[in-house]
């Protein structure tokens, strides 16, 4: 358990808390074991701009480049053995909560190639090859929500896969995507696997909904748009839950939770505060309920032991305020399903140009070292 009362009051109220960053440094340091420790951490999210990130700072990352270099390992393998080095070693720190926990928490996740987002079978394959390759039980695939990445989720989960559904910013896609999910358990369960060892959370963004959103408030004048700043975001994502209630509560359901299957939990992303406007914790406070995931930065996660505060459940009795936000963007020509699609684009294209910064490090290095 966590020894930070804040933390350990937020997990108190259903909420896990996971880790937005991962490095090799953090790994040797033991920095990790202490954050597991000390701030209640059972979990590590991983994306293209974080390793692209941690490969470009200091030097945890030169012995094995010198092996991959001499061994003449192409750009792709190296940085594949590079990532999944680091999340089978973060897989191995995680398994006691892994185990404590029977699979809940203890997760780290790795994500396919983004230039993969919108090829379901080049998505798939790539899937097995990050499964097989971390080798672990706690790992999770992340696969972006996209259109094409549906049909990858319902065929990964399918063959015993767990996955983290990335990128999910529109409630009709995050909809998609726990029926996506129960599909793919459907057919697991014809295939004659435990759907006890299937896991799987929902990436719903969050931040980044209020980036967008305000940025279009600025340009209309008067108290009503100006009042309306900072309330998307937790809005949508309240609504989110609404859906994971009314999805996770159907005979279809309960017959695959029968069978052993758990639920697709969902999982609060991007809940960095971009605007030094709003409460540093806001993305975190705002989102209190059973049965979630917080994935933060390493600055939300120690804003919130510093100072953050569990004010009781902030989702469950808030559809129709949140419904009326949404209706109110609405009417002031902000349209809901324009800001999401535009999200997702740019999401993906955001994760694509970070994987390309990855791969230009990564063969920078090997080449100054042959």
């Amino acid at each position: 358990m966590a020894t930070n009362p804040r933390l350990d009051s937020l997990a108190a109220a259903g909420v896990s808390i996971w880790l937005d960053d991962l490095n090799r440094a953090m790994l040797t340091s033991g920095d990790l074991e202490r954050l597991v420790r000390e701030m209640g951490v059972v979990g590590v999210t991983t994306n293209p701009s974080i390793f692209a990130a941690a490969l470009s700072e200091g030097s945890a990352y030169d012995e094995q480049m010198d092996k991959l270099a001499a061994d003449g390992a192409s750009v792709e393998d190296a940085v594949l053995a590079v990532t999944t080095d680091d999340v089978r070693t973060a897989c191995d720190v995680l398994l006691p909560v892994y185990e404590r926990t029977n699979g809940k928490d203890g997760r780290v996740s790795i994500e396919v190639d983004p230039r993969m987002a919108h090829d379901t079978e080049a998505t798939v394959e790539a899937a097995r090859i990050l499964w097989q390759t971390v080798d672990r039980p706690n790992c999770l695939i992340k696969i972006p929500a996209t259109t094409e990445g549906l049909p990858a989720i319902t065929r990964v989960i399918a063959e015993g896969i767990s996955v983290n559904v990335t990128l999910i910013f529109s409630l009709d896609r995050y909809r998609g995507v726990m029926n996506a999910y129960l599909t793919g358990l459907e057919q697991a369960r014809e295939a004659g696997l435990d759907l006890s060892q299937i896991h799987s959370v929902a990436s719903f963004f969050v931040s980044r909904v209020d980036s967008e959103v305000d940025g279009r408030l600025n340009q209309i004048d008067g108290e009503e748009s100006s009042a309306l700043r900072g309330k998307a975001g937790l809005a949508n994502a309240r609504l989110a839950y609404h859906a994971f209630t009314e999805v996770f509560d159907t005979p279809r359901w309960a017959n695959l939770a029968d069978g052993g299957a758990h639920p697709q939990r969902p999982l609060w992303a991007s809940t960095g505060v971009k605007d030094p406007a709003y409460p540093d914790t806001l993305y975190v406070t705002g989102l209190v309920v059973q049965d979630s995931v917080n994935t933060m930065p390493p600055s939300t996660l120690e804003a919130f032991a510093d100072h953050g505060e569990v004010q009781g459940d902030t989702v469950t009795a808030t559809d129709a305020t949140s419904s009326d936000i949404l209706d109110d963007l609405e009417r002031l020509g902000i349209g809901y399903q324009e800001v999401v699609d535009k999200l997702e684009r740019e999401g993906v294209s955001k994760f694509e140009a970070a994987w390309g910064e990855l791969l230009d490090s990564v063969q920078s290095e090997l080449t100054r070292r042959r």
